[in-house]
């Protein structure tokens, strides 16, 4: 299989992801949650995460995931195009260098094979003691008054599209063989987290503010799947090549991209929310 194709369909993913973002934030900012728009933006949202999944059934975690981060940064133009919000000098900013992290990280990453492999117990065995620390996270966020949800609710979320990610990776290498991925446990947790995923990441939205679930989520998602692919899936980081350094390198300034764009973006949405209210606009 070509190296370029999952690239491909990783950058794809990433643009339709985009867009159904943008297009579900403006139905949303319209009143009509579950009016045409905001459908259409969900559908083309799922059709991203429909490449997604083509692109991790073909592909390494380590160059699919830091590409589908990339939709932080697609979101800006579509932005501009449909509400009408020209994106900020910090924003074009934070978001090259967002750019120029996955770029280094992608071509610089060299792996080999891990120890471990595919055992699927193992990975089954991981992913439940995730998800048991993950519950325990939401049981706090719910019993504790002190507990930032926003915070707690956007961490889960992206963790457990995270896992989802590295799910969908297990069970696209055995969809040579679909009557065996029916009889393992993967496509099942699979089904299980991915719904998880979506309930907690709409509880985020409605927990509190953006700026604190956004970052936390944008965050949370690359970092899960790509610890959990390096230590269970078969992808492991080369710790004795250069290149290994400089994708670290990479790696480290994507985060920080990630970051502080979503910070910048969460925060624009947030005021353009006070100026849409009633107290902002009689104020």
């Amino acid at each position: 299989m070509h190296t370029w194709l999952p690239a491909l369909l990783a950058i794809g993913a990433a643009t339709l992801i985009a867009l159904g973002t943008v297009l579900r934030h403006r139905a949303s900012t319209d009143g009509h949650t579950a009016g045409g728009l905001w459908w259409l933006g969900a559908l083309v949202a799922f059709a991203g995460f429909a490449l997604q999944v083509a692109a991790l059934s073909t592909g390494s975690l380590l160059v699919v995931q830091p590409l589908i981060v990339l939709s932080v940064l697609f979101a800006l133009p579509f932005d501009q195009w449909i509400n009408h919000q020209i994106p900020t000098a910090r924003q074009w900013l934070w978001g090259i260098l967002l750019a120029l992290g996955v770029g280094v990280f992608v071509s610089f990453t060299d792996t080999e094979p891990a120890r471990m492999g595919r055992q699927l117990w193992v990975l089954v065995l991981v992913v439940c003691v995730v998800l048991a620390a993950l519950l325990a996270m939401v049981v706090y966020a719910e019993r504790s008054a002190r507990a930032p949800k926003a915070l707690l609710y956007g961490v889960v979320s992206g963790a457990l599209f995270g896992i989802a990610a590295v799910l969908v990776n297990t069970v696209g290498h055995q969809l040579d063989q679909p009557l065996l991925a029916l009889q393992r446990p993967p496509l099942y947790l699979f089904l299980l987290v991915a719904g998880a995923a979506v309930l907690c990441q709409q509880r985020s939205f409605i927990a509190g503010n953006l700026q604190a679930s956004f970052p936390a989520m944008t965050v949370s998602e690359p970092i899960v799947s790509m610890a959990l692919a390096m230590a269970l899936v078969g992808d492991k980081l080369n710790r004795h090549s250069w290149a290994t350094a400089v994708s670290l390198c990479g790696l480290a300034l994507m985060v920080v991209g990630v970051i502080r764009l979503a910070r910048l973006t969460a925060a624009r949405e947030d005021e353009q929310r006070v100026r849409m209210s009633p107290s902002g606009v009689t104020g």
